[in-house]
């Protein structure tokens, strides 16, 4: 009866497996015991028991790579279900030991020392690479505590001299945290750590361009990239290319961006989201509608297709390109997304709004108002409604919008929005409501200009209130204001009105003497 191609001897099998994991970081010590199998079981390797004068015979010596074919298929095999279930639960509580531990690292170190060594020992090999996606896997779930992973990866790389070597996959990690506390210093040094122990890969590479990239360090990013070029033993990758695409995005450098893009289209490595959302973002940087769009349709036309962040970074351009079809149908799209995480898109879209003459737009802005928490107050945001109100003549909203900058010291320093405001109550013919926001503005610090003045003196004088509007003069006086030919005007027409013939002509003296001539009315 024949007999399949395996190891069948129970027994050497269990040696040689037992070898296998025991030395998975040398596996030279695995060709002794490969020789001292049992001959019938080398035999049975080989080929049928029933006929052996007839087989081949066995060869002087193993294929050179058998111990390497060995090491990839028991590497390779994912964990049990079950088994990657457990070890998630281990990270995830482990993880949670830490952030109650995270304001003292005397601490943290004693909740690694008691209750996170397994992870030493989580190593295994990918082919002819050693990884301890276990410990990696921790540090990725701690990324919202930078600060927390830096201290956990340092206790790992203190181990390394107790025989637990570090990997190139968790000096990675460690310079991309290193990147997000914002100590390229340190992610240098970690780099340069990994390259004295021949462990310079491209995810090392690509995690100090990242670390240099995250702090504005452009042109360090761009040596890195330059460096990395001339390396004979690993190449940049699509995630290299990605990052100075980024890189040139934000700098709003479009024609080196391209060039870059071009230069991936040329190695033909293959298109990822993360591509095609950094192009887009840098057009919406740039404020480069039509780019954007483009790079947008050729997305959906090919395989790499667009996601919720793609989705994201279109809604923003729309709104800011003052597209609102557009932004309207994309916000329809990932409405549900937006309302619950995207706080300052929702601005975005009202700023859009109020740049528009859409006849709702206030009903349209109210209704992305309400989905804003109370808590989340941003000072452009209640300027921006302010002058909404003002232009919609909806004084009464108006001033509570003012009524909130007061009291939460937002201060407004532009003289168009203070001309936006006095407008609003000149045209509801409220001069007190306007004395009242004057005083209060000169308080808080707002920008002053003479038309506030102007404006009171004009509604004083309509209503017949001279000594009233006579006591603006003092007001401009304290603000050190000069009075100007119109300054003069309002006075004169305020006095014709009333009919005080003797202040009219005091007026029209003044002006002479100032050589602002004579006004018409009088000629």
């Amino acid at each position: 009866m024949k007999r399949v191609f395996k190891i069948s001897d129970a027994a050497a099998q269990s040696e040689l497996l037992s070898n296998l994991h025991r030395h998975t970081s040398k596996p030279k010590p695995l060709i002794p015991v490969l020789f001292t199998l049992p001959k019938s079981s080398i035999y049975r390797f080989y080929g049928d028991t029933g006929a052996p004068t007839k087989h081949p015979p066995l060869p002087n010596k193993f294929p050179s790579n058998i111990i390497g074919v060995f090491i990839d298929k028991l590497s390779q095999v994912e964990p049990q279900p079950h088994r990657k279930e457990e070890l998630t639960r281990k990270v995830i509580q482990l993880r949670d030991e830490l952030v109650k531990s995270v304001d003292c690292l005397e601490e943290v170190v004693r909740v690694l020392e008691e209750k996170g060594d397994w992870l030493l020992g989580s190593c295994e090999y990918q082919g002819a690479v050693r990884t301890n996606r276990t410990f990696s896997e921790l540090l990725k779930i701690l990324n919202s505590s930078p600060n927390l992973a830096m201290e956990v990866f340092n206790w790992k790389r203190k181990k390394a001299d107790q025989g637990y070597p570090m990997t190139a996959e968790e000096y990675a990690s460690g310079i991309t945290i290193a990147g997000r506390i914002k100590n390229v210093d340190l992610a240098f040094e970690l780099f340069a750590e990994a390259a004295s122990k021949q462990l310079k890969t491209t995810s090392t590479y690509n995690a100090l361009m990242s670390a240099y990239m995250y702090n504005g360090f452009a042109d360090k990013c761009q040596s890195v990239f330059r460096n990395f070029k001339r390396e004979q033993n690993c190449s940049p990758s699509i995630v290299t290319y990605n990052i100075l695409i980024s890189v040139f995005g934000r700098l709003m450098l479009i024609d080196h961006m391209e060039a870059t893009f071009q230069e991936v289209q040329h190695l033909n490595l293959a298109l990822n989201i993360s591509t095609y959302n950094n192009l887009i973002a840098a057009y919406v940087t740039a404020w480069m509608w039509d780019s954007m769009e483009r790079t947008f349709h050729l997305m959906k036309a090919g395989p790499v297709k667009p996601d919720i962040n793609t989705h994201l970074l279109m809604l923003r351009g729309y709104a800011h390109s003052g597209k609102l079809d557009q932004m309207e149908e994309t916000y329809q799209m990932i409405k549900h997304h937006v309302d619950d995480k995207e706080i300052p898109l929702i601005g975005a879209m009202i700023h859009a709004y109020s740049r528009s003459s859409v006849k709702d737009r206030t009903k349209k802005i109210e209704e992305l108002l309400r989905l804003i928490p109370e808590n989340e107050y941003m000072p452009w945001l209640n300027v921006l409604l302010i002058r909404l109100y003002a232009q919609e003549n909806n004084l009464e909203t108006m001033e509570n919008v003012i009524n909130e900058a007061f009291e939460r010291k937002t201060v407004v320093l532009t003289v168009g929005l203070m001309r936006c405001i006095i407008t609003s109550y000149f045209r509801n013919n409220a001069v007190d409501k306007l004395a009242n926001f004057v005083k209060r503005a000169e308080c808080a610090g707002w920008r002053i200009c003479r038309s506030l003045y102007h404006c009171k003196m004009v509604m004083y004088g309509l209503q017949k209130r001279l000594e009233e509007m006579e006591s603006v003069l003092n007001e401009m006086d304290n603000f050190k204001l000069d009075y100007t030919k119109k300054t003069f005007l309002i006075l004169y027409k305020a006095y014709s009105l009333c009919g005080n013939r003797h202040k009219v002509e005091k007026v029209v003296g003044l002006m002479c003497k100032r050589g602002y001539g004579i006004p018409l009315e009088t000629s």
